[in-house]
């Protein structure tokens, strides 16, 4: 159930991402790319540090890790990759 609320957490901070795009340009397909791009670095971060946390605190291996760290970084960073790519 973690997991799932901390991919749902990765759509939301792409929304606030493409919305702080729409405020400072008037969402220019630029606006939105560097607004993607921001969110998959970003993101890479919090999942990096999520799978951190996994390791030092929660008591599980970088190879139990690792698994949850693709999925939890991967699906809202190829979505939101496939989305800027098909349509803006």
């Amino acid at each position: 159930m973690r997991t799932v609320i901390i991919i749902l957490g990765g759509f939301v901070l792409w929304g606030i991402c493409l919305g702080m795009a729409k405020l400072v340009s008037n969402f220019s397909a630029s606006s939105t790319t560097i607004a993607t791009n921001a969110f998959i670095g970003i993101w890479f971060v919090a999942a990096a540090v999520n799978m951190w946390i996994g390791v030092s605190q929660a008591g599980y291996s970088f190879k139990e890790e690792l698994p949850i760290f693709l999925l939890i970084f991967l699906l809202p960073a190829a979505v939101a990759a496939v989305v800027k790519w098909k349509f803006f």
